[in-house]
């Protein structure tokens, strides 16, 4: 509880944009709505203006605990850079969760920068995959999160009024540390480096 109230949950609560009202039946929309979170906290990771979105996303999996807390309740981890075909080429989603309570996917698509309309299409061409791959009949329609640096709340509400799949949009903030404290945790670039010296480990343990 002191967590939340330190990063401040209550005003950040259901404050991503969302097309949810026009994309899901009433209920879920409300809930998968309150869901979603604007801005995102990952103040558990360093970033620099070089950083990349895969650095970005090796940091997160590297505080994967950390990263479900900072989602909410009812997340699941399923995978990262998530291969889907379609037709003959080959995709890859950043992030891809179940929600528990919303029974439904959820992708993340991971932004360096600012929010662009493009973004909506990409995320839309993404759920309908995993709707028609991935999703169980029962499951609910997949949602997407969009998480950029920054956004233009125009500008997001204009890219997702014709977009027929329920994605948000949201802002992601790492620099809410003391600066006397920022400089005693690892960049990116360094955590990037510790997962691919345990990814080669477990590959030589693998062959032996």
């Amino acid at each position: 509880m002191s967590v939340q109230i330190d990063t401040r949950l209550y005003q950040r609560q259901g404050k991503a944009i969302t097309n949810f009202q026009s994309t899901l039946p009433a209920l879920q929309s409300d809930f998968a709505h309150d869901v979603l979170k604007d801005p995102y906290i990952f103040d558990f990771i360093t970033t620099g203006d070089d950083t990349k979105e895969r650095h970005i996303q090796n940091a997160l999996l590297a505080h994967i605990q950390r990263f479900l807390l900072e989602l909410g309740v009812g997340f699941t981890f399923v995978g990262s850079n998530y291969h889907v075909v379609v037709g003959d080429e080959d995709f890859y989603l950043d992030l891809l969760f179940y929600h528990l309570h919303l029974r439904c996917f959820v992708v993340i698509d991971l932004k360096k920068g600012s929010f662009k309309p493009e973004h909506a299409g990409k995320m839309n061409f993404y759920l309908v995959a995993v709707d028609k791959q991935i999703k169980h009949p029962s499951d609910n329609p997949t949602i997407g999160l969009i998480l950029c640096e920054t956004k233009s709340k125009v500008t997001a509400e204009y890219a997702l009024t014709n977009i027929a799949s329920p994605v948000g949009v949201a802002t992601y903030n790492t620099a809410s540390l003391p600066d006397e404290l920022k400089d005693q945790l690892p960049d990116v670039t360094a955590l990037e480096a510790s997962l691919q010296k345990v990814k080669e480990s477990i590959e030589g343990e693998e062959t032996q």
